[in-house]
């Protein structure tokens, strides 16, 4: 196993690391476990703890890998210095145990933390099963009451094993209410309806099924000898390969622990409320009223001192408490000694609830919907009553003042100090909570709005241009008001801007400048209108815009103002926005001094804080979509078609490829300048035969330098380094630089434009095809390497103390990259240029020229490299998407825009292995028409009324999917329509036209519709007249359509299966439009320490220190738990890598543990059939079958494959890897042909996918041969493993251990061929006395199949010598430092936080 015990810790300020390499020896001995746990306190010789190693180490990564020491393979040292020392805090403090003492029960031990606040022991007890049923009481600590905000560490004469007693208080009105409330939530705590319904953040969550409980407790269950007898394998008909049923049903199976257990038939506020003047003096609060399950129908008094029954019936009021009345403290108390059946229902109840996992049970940070739901009963409920018509948001009845004010919250939180990490994680747990909580209320807003319940601010207008205010935040919808939008595209301008702006407002957000500040900001789809939800600038309301904007334009640019202070604080966000600060004439003509879009308006709020709006233009314009009159594009996009007319003007390139770009650039800038120094060199040289000045000025001020700094801006978005170009498009000769190195226009690829000294040697290699011939001529010259570093330094040094000569080279490279600076690296871009409207002074049409020109190369490297790059990771499987979503997403990460999707299908056509990208090009022209019927359903349902909207659904689903040619819609019936046809009344919801266009709709219509959207919107032609043709042309399924037509417009629909192919009823009917839900975009902030951390600790990992690497990325874990609460997608991330290490480490359980983990939160974050949510299943399967859990490692790999099927289809390469998986494991249980229909179907998924001469295919053979072993089929297993061995030969020679084995293990096969055949011939010969040797059948070990699961799935543990670990040390340290020169430009992964732990064997 690779175990790095002889790694130093990470950087240690001031202290030797000689005497630390003996020490770090045996602390990394350690138990990994313990780690985690005690965070080995003296991991070196000098007294810190391990944590302030890895807190100072941090500093480092704020920079990019170019920073990270040149000097030696350890990239922290140098990261040390300048991160402060006060940064030193040791996180978690050691917990202690308190006694606690309730009414009615023992007395128990609690563990707690110093940190902890008096309010969590509060929760914990409100969650216990004995003592759920108190909500209100308080906690005395020797008679003294504690408050509930104080920390427990200041609390005096609070310790180890003081006894806290839990006092009933008397309950006030809001207290009642609160009870009443929790009681409900733990009466309905095992229903799921909530989670269907899209409520108080509860998702779904179905692991539980298929593991039988918990994993953690069944792992010792059964042993493994007598398990083999008791699993059936056989999964479902639909599961099988081949087999073409895609039920829906399984989806959501049935939890047996869902059944209702009834406790109470009814609970609900009573008529009688609220209580008169004279029994509010003796004490009563409210009252409720309930029917028991015995049917007995009670009414109950909450009074301060707790809860009795009272006299009144539903029409008669007598507050007298009944005869036989109990006063009790707890309504569950006062229940339980009326009705039988309650008191036992309710214990089963809770103690089933304790049993589920936290995490199925905990609320997610921003709500998830589901898109299917089975037809839930819908119950009374008084909760849920109340809080449709109370404006009850987040937990506003805990909050002083009631309604929240969001802009202060946001703004404050924002606000609070950084200095160290316990107030960075302080800070960034506030932002994170008033997020998610403002997302929440923003989109119930946004619902309100459409639905009709919220009265506009100007009622007066058209119900398209009305605006609104509720709770405090403003809604505005996307529509062109006032002809705003006009010049831009109108409507279509209108819709896109607020998304524009959301990113803006996210850029922003994560540059996080003191001082500046952006508003929340919530974009809401919903029933086809796009509401944008804002929080309000405090004061903006009182007066004109005129009069408030005091930075920007508010006509787009005719006239234009700028302020000091804004250009101040927006200075700062230039650079790592790469904002080029810029003049524009007003219309006076003056020049005015932005640093922004014109757009960007700047307003001073009455609270006196520096707000920034309107951020729709902050990323550069993309002149691929934007046609300009006069202007060319250069070749590489003209080839392909560019530009297009895009909907509006406001299509702009995304950050992640600006980022691409200038990194991009930067190789090229250091490449020109390392060959110009090389050729100075050498003529030096030549002149004064002395050694050339070398490494000068190698000091580690470069860390800090101009140059290193532009990349690191955005080192978060993961897509920073991900241009592998090394030869990848067939159109790219020199192009794509001819236009870079040539600013000037002159298009001679050969000599870059610059006029310095450059004699031909140099030219010849300084072509600067972009990065794609560095490869080649890099290793041909000899002192490049150094050059390189010298490079480095001059750039570093910042034009300063160089002799002239090297400045002209930094200059000429400047010039060529199309740098703002010349005496640095640094590309921005001016975000006005193209900007209708916006006029720039006389003097800066040079400036002007250069900045149109990077715009032009920004827009042709999409095209020329990026897209390319992307098909080129789908070929060799670094990108993996598995549906739309997951598309978008790797689309997203190189910085390509969904509008691209046609030109990059059209881009995989022409490639030449387009069979092997047939996956990707299946889920690309799914995802194209799934969205072009959304545009078009968007317009659709406009125009229908409230009251027909499950009709207008269904009826459009009909035509979008249903086989059925003829799709009549089914208008409302007329018995609903009054008789009294008014027309007067026109009622003024958004949604409110009378019309029934929509039901005129026809299947081909919709059709011809689609393509023509597909046609004009992505350019591209997709050939069909109706969705049968689609299917079959493209490959498609029916269900798969459906879920990303469903997920992408909030339809859900009732669970059921459909048939979508009878040509005689429609698929579906209105009854089977269950809910239509928002789609909701919002910010999410991020955990910046936690990610840090994690991505140190991958770094760690990759470089082969497991155990270094653990502890990180445990401590990013309780980091994420502390900014984040306990669910969220990162921590997923972080949990599956754990489970991942502790695997490799040799600790299943804890891997099982940590997994299950994993999988649970990717269900309730993420979608119980999202694609990561797949993948962890088939990763938790792997650890179970580790563990001996042979069964439920089955159900979860079939799971897996049902949601695969479901999702994507058969046809992927990830389900090659799948069914290997399922393969093996039938195998270990000695089911052979069904685990030879998976391996088969495996193997030919593997040579579809990887060609038929890959390494994978060997091992598809190789699996496939031991099986035919197993079961004695000695000849086809000889054919098969003969398949393997000829690929291992070709492609690893003769004297490869692979190779070797393949062919030890022909002969053993042979052997055992020739042995049976003997034994056949000698029972022919002899009849039946033949004497017959026994043959050796072996069914697998259980060791053997583990092993080739951990190959399949790119785990390997090679036993390692001491020789080979040293060895191993250092290629990784040679590595590194070839990447750092950029020389290897690895594609990284497309999944961000996925690690891949192979020692390659591919």
């Amino acid at each position: 196993m690779v175990s790095k015990t002889d790694d130093i810790p990470a950087s240690v300020p001031n202290c030797n690391p000689v005497d630390l390499a003996d020490e770090a020896g045996d602390g990394a001995q350690d138990d990994s476990k313990e780690a985690s746990k005690t965070r080995l306190k003296d991991s070196c010789g000098c007294g810190h703890s391990a944590d302030t190693a890895i807190m100072n180490g941090d500093g480092a990564h704020e920079r990019t890998e170019e920073a990270e020491s040149k000097q030696d393979g350890s990239s922290e040292t140098d990261g040390g210095e300048e991160s402060n020392e006060q940064e030193v805090i040791v996180i978690q403090d050691t917990g202690f145990t308190v006694k606690i003492q309730a009414p009615g029960t023992e007395q128990f031990d609690l563990q707690v933390s110093p940190q902890e606040m008096v309010q969590e022991i509060h929760q914990v007890l409100m969650d216990r099963e004995d003592t759920c049923h108190r909500t209100c009481f308080s906690l005395q600590l020797d008679g003294n009451v504690l408050d509930n905000f104080a920390e427990l560490k200041s609390i005096e004469g609070l310790q180890e094993g003081s006894l806290l007693k839990v006092v009933e208080e008397p309950y006030t009105v809001r207290e009642a209410r609160i009870h009443v409330r929790h009681i409900r939530d733990l009466l309905k705590s095992l229903d799921p309806s909530d989670s269907y319904n899209g409520v108080d953040c509860n998702s779904l969550s179905f692991l539980s099924i298929f593991t039988d409980g918990d994993l953690g407790d069944s792992g010792n269950r059964k042993k493994k000898g007598n398990e083999l007898e008791q699993i059936d394998c056989t999964p479902p008909e639909h599961i099988l390969p081949g087999s073409k049923d895609r039920p829906l049903l399984p989806l959501q199976p049935q939890n047996k622990e869902w059944k209702p257990m009834p406790c109470l038939k009814v609970l609900t506020m009573s008529g009688w409320n609220p209580p008169p003047g004279n029994r509010k003096m003796h004490g009563d609060l409210m009252y409720l009223y309930m029917v028991t399950v015995e049917e007995r129908h009670i009414s109950v008094t909450a009074s301060t001192r707790g809860f009795y029954l009272n006299q009144s019936t539903t029409y008669t009021f007598n507050p007298k408490p009944a005869n036989h009345s109990f006063l009790s403290h707890s309504l569950v108390e006062l229940l339980s000694q009326i009705s039988p059946a309650f008191k036992k229902n309710f214990t089963a109840m809770q103690k089933k609830r304790v049993q589920r996992h936290p995490f199925e049970r905990i609320a997610t940070p921003f709500q998830l919907y589901s898109w299917t739901a089975p037809q839930v009963d819908h119950a009374m409920d008084c909760v849920r009553a109340e809080d449709a018509y109370t404006s009850r948001l987040g937990y506003e009845e805990h909050i002083p003042g009631q309604t929240r004010d969001w802009n202060e919250e946001l703004q404050t939180t924002r606000e609070l100090p950084r200095k160290n990490l316990p107030e960075r994680l302080l800070r960034e747990r506030a932002i994170f909570k008033v997020h998610s909580d403002f997302a929440a209320a923003a989109t119930r807003g946004a619902m309100a709005v459409i639905d009709g319940n919220v009265m506009a601010i100007n009622p007066g207008e058209e119900t398209r241009m009305q605006m609104f205010i509720w709770n405090n935040i403003f809604f505005s919808l996307g529509f062109d008001v006032r002809d705003h939008y006009l010049e831009l595209g109108g409507d279509a301008a209108a819709h896109a801007a607020p998304t524009n702006d959301l990113n803006g407002v996210r850029a922003y957000g994560a540059v996080d400048v003191e001082g500046l500040y952006t508003l929340g900001t919530v974009v809401v789809d919903y029933r086809g209108y796009r509401v944008t939800a804002q929080s309000i600038i405090p004061g903006i309301l009182e007066r004109e815009q005129e009069q408030s904007v005091i930075y920007g334009s508010i006509d787009f640019g005719k006239t234009v103002v700028s302020h000091t202070k804004y250009l101040e604080l927006l200075e700062k966000t230039s650079r790592p926005l790469k904002v080029q600060r810029h003049n524009v004439l007003n219309e006076k003509d003056e020049a005015v001094d932005l640093c922004s879009s014109v757009e960007c308006k700047g307003i001073i709020g009455n609270d006196g804080r520096h707000y920034i709006l309107d951020l729709l233009r902050t990323f550069p314009p993309d002149l691929n979509f934007l046609p300009v009159e006069g202007e060319d594009l250069p070749p590489e996009s003209q080839r392909q078609g560019f530009p297009r007319q895009h909907r509006h003007r406001l299509a702009c390139l995304r950050q992640e490829l600006i980022e691409a770009f200038v990194e991009h650039r930067y190789l090229l800038f250091m490449k020109m300048a390392a060959l110009q120094l090389m050729q100075q060199k050498a003529n030096r040289d030549a002149k004064m035969n002395i050694p050339a000045i070398t490494e000068t000025t190698e000091t580690p001020s470069e860390s800090n330098a101009d140059t290193t700094q532009t990349q690191t801006a955005a080192s978060d978005s993961s897509s920073a380094a991900e241009i592998s170009t090394d030869g990848v498009s067939p159109t790219e000769n020199n192009s794509s630089t001819a236009s870079q190195a040539a600013t000037d226009g002159e298009e001679k690829a050969s000599k870059p434009a610059t006029n310095g000294p450059l004699e031909p040697t140099a030219t010849q290699n300084g072509e600067c095809k972009s990065p794609l011939e560095g490869k080649e001529f890099e290793e041909s010259i000899p002192g490049l390497a150094q050059a390189k570093e010298l490079a480095e330094t001059l750039v570093a040094e910042d034009g300063t103390c160089i002799d002239p000569k090297s400045r002209e080279v930094v200059l000429n490279a400047c010039k060529a990259v199309g740098s703002i600076s010349s005496t640095s690296f640094d590309i921005r871009f001016n975000p006005d240029i193209f900007s209708p409207g916006v006029r720039f002074p006389d003097d800066s049409a040079d400036d002007i020229q250069k900045q149109k020109q990077l715009l032009k190369d920004a827009a042709a490297f999409l095209v020329s490299c990026q897209i390319p790059s992307l098909v080129k990771d789908c070929l060799d499987h670094s990108a993996l998407p598995l549906d739309g979503a997951t598309l978008t997403e790797s689309l997203h990460q190189r910085g390509i825009n969904v509008r691209y999707l046609g030109s990059v299908l059209e881009f995989v056509d022409k490639t030449p292995a387009k069979a092997q990208l047939e996956h990707f090009y299946r889920i690309g022209i799914s995802e194209l028409i799934t969205r072009c019927a959304k545009h078009i359903f968007k317009t659709y349902l406009q125009g229908v009324e409230l009251s027909a909207l499950s009709a207008a659904v269904s009826h459009f689903l009909n035509c979008f999917l249903s086989s059925f040619p003829d799709a009549v819609a089914h208008l409302p019936p007329d018995e609903l329509v009054s008789r009294r046809k008014s027309r007067k009344r026109r009622n003024r919801v958004p949604g409110g036209g009378d019309n029934t266009a929509w039901a005129s709709l026809t299947p081909s219509e919709l059709w011809k519709n689609i393509a023509s959207e597909a046609k004009s919107y992505y350019h591209f032609t997709v050939h069909c007249e109706s969705v049968d043709q689609v299917v079959e042309k493209y490959g498609l399924q029916k269900t798969t359509l459906l879920r990303e037509i469903s997920v992408k417009t909030g339809i859900q629909i009732l669970i059921k299966e459909y048939n979508f192919d009878s040509r005689h009823k429609p698929a579906f009917t209105e009854e089977e439009i269950l809910n239509i839900f928002p789609v909701v975009k919002h910010v999410n902030p991020k955990a910046s320490d936690a990610f840090h951390f994690f991505q140190s600790g991958q770094a760690k990992v990759q470089q082969g220190f497991l155990k270094e690497g653990c502890e990180l990325i445990n401590e990013a874990l309780n980091l994420f738990n502390n900014v984040y609460g306990a669910m969220h997608v990162e921590i997923c991330a972080c949990l599956r890598l754990l489970a991942r290490l502790n695997y490799i480490m040799g600790d299943h359980p804890e891997a099982l543990s940590n997994q299950q983990k994993a999988v649970l939160m990717s269900e309730r974050v993420l979608g119980i059939e999202h694609p990561n949510t797949i993948q962890e299943y088939m990763h938790l399967s792997l650890y179970c079958f580790a563990n001996g859990q042979l069964s439920t490692a089955l159900k979860l790999l079939y799971r897996a494959r049902y949601l695969m099927l479901m999702v994507s289809g058969e046809d992927h390469p990830e389900m090659a890897l799948l069914d290997s998986n399922i393969g093996l494991v039938l195998h270990g249980v000695m089911e052979y042909d069904l685990s030879l229909r998976f391996l088969e179907n495996a193997l030919t998924i593997n040579t579809k996918y990887h060609g038929s001469r890959s390494l994978k295919v060997a091992l598809s053979h190789h699996l496939v041969a031991r099986v035919y072993e197993s079961k004695a089929e000695f000849r086809s297993a000889l054919q098969h493993e003969k398949e393997g061995y000829t690929i291992y030969k070709n492609q690893m020679g003769e004297l490869h251990e692979k190779t070797k084995e393949s062919s030890e293990y022909l002969k053993y096969l042979t052997q055992q061929a020739v042995a049976l055949q003997r034994t056949m011939n000698e029972i022919y010969k002899n009849g039946s006395n033949a004497s017959i040797t026994p043959l050796k059948f072996t069914a697998p070990s259980m060791a053997s199949v583990l092993e080739q699961l951990n190959i399949i799935n790119g785990i390997i543990f090679i036993p390692l010598s001491q020789k080979d670990l040293e060895n191993l040390k250092a290629e990784v340290q040679r590595r590194q430092q070839l990447q750092e020169l950029g020389k290897i430009e690895e594609p990284t992964e497309d999944r961000p936080l996925e690690l891949e732990d192979t020692i390659p064997i591919d």
